[in-house]
């Protein structure tokens, strides 16, 4: 699978990886925002196309890099211009963000100059080790990796494992640390004082101070999401603030828009 870029006709990362290496790409995200533009199936906004103009809109308002999920939208946004950070969410196991070496090599393909991956302690699907997919991915590919970890001890190993980044994605979702109302700033500072990899904050940053106070805990970068790009999230906010009631409430258990959801829920899969 790792051939497949070359044999599609040349690097889809191009220009921005030549300029200044992965090196460079790491040091134009250094305090700066990362945008991550993600629908789920079944919403208004799911399509690649639509992904990739939000992508665009938020370099022209000063994003540093995007976030995006899924082959399909990596590939529409091989132009904007800044750093992709791509990730494939897939399966019903607890490990789905870019779950295995193959998810990954394909991520990498096509044309995220950085590849996210569950960077917790927990079994991935294919067998391999958090350090094997790391190593295997960069034999194969110049890109970066970015591991989303729930907690210290998995940032410890992630950086043990060859991650580059360390990104506090999925604080409160793995069951080692409680769900904070906004960013786990506690689990920012602990990184950060523990290990020597950029920390790239990110989880329930829904504010400007949110992203500030991220910053002030020693992140080197902050990745924001729901709070830019999920208009129907920010709608309800406002809708709640007002005291509308809704016509679609949502189901008690259903998860919150900003959660690492799968990108096909176990419930909506086919048989």
């Amino acid at each position: 699978m790792s051939g497949g870029a070359e044999a599609r006709g040349g690097d889809p990362r191009g220009g921005l990886r030549a300029e200044g290496g992965t090196a460079g790409l790491l040091e134009s995200l250094r305090d700066g925002l990362i945008v991550s533009c993600q629908a789920y199936p079944g919403e208004p906004m799911r399509d690649p196309r639509t992904m990739a103009q939000i992508a665009r809109a938020a370099v022209v308002g000063g994003a540093a890099g995007v976030r995006l999920q899924g082959l399909d939208d990596i590939r529409a946004a091989s132009d904007v211009g800044v750093p992709v950070v791509g990730l494939w969410k897939d399966g019903d196991d607890d490990v789905f963000i870019t779950p295995t070496l193959a998810h990954a090599h394909a991520v990498a393909e096509a044309g995220a100059h950085i590849v996210a991956i569950d960077g917790t302690r927990r079994t991935r699907p294919d067998g391999l080790t958090l350090a094997e997919t790391i190593a295997k991915l960069k034999a194969a590919h110049d890109v970066l990796v970015m591991a989303d970890c729930g907690s210290l001890d998995d940032a410890i190993a992630a950086e043990a494992a060859g991650a580059d980044i360390l990104g506090t994605t999925l604080s409160g979702y793995t069951g080692e640390r409680p769900k904070t109302a906004g960013p786990d700033i506690e689990l920012i500072a602990a990184v950060v004082d523990s290990c020597t990899r950029p920390v790239v904050a990110e989880g329930r940053i829904h504010t400007p101070a949110d992203a500030r106070r991220a910053k002030d805990a020693g992140a080197f970068a902050v990745c924001v999401g729901t709070a830019i790009t999920h208009p129907s999230t920010l709608t309800s906010w406002f809708v709640q603030a007002l005291g509308v009631s809704q016509p679609d409430d949502p189901e008690p258990d259903a998860p919150e828009p900003d959660a690492p959801r799968r990108e096909t829920p176990a419930h909506e899969k086919e048989n």
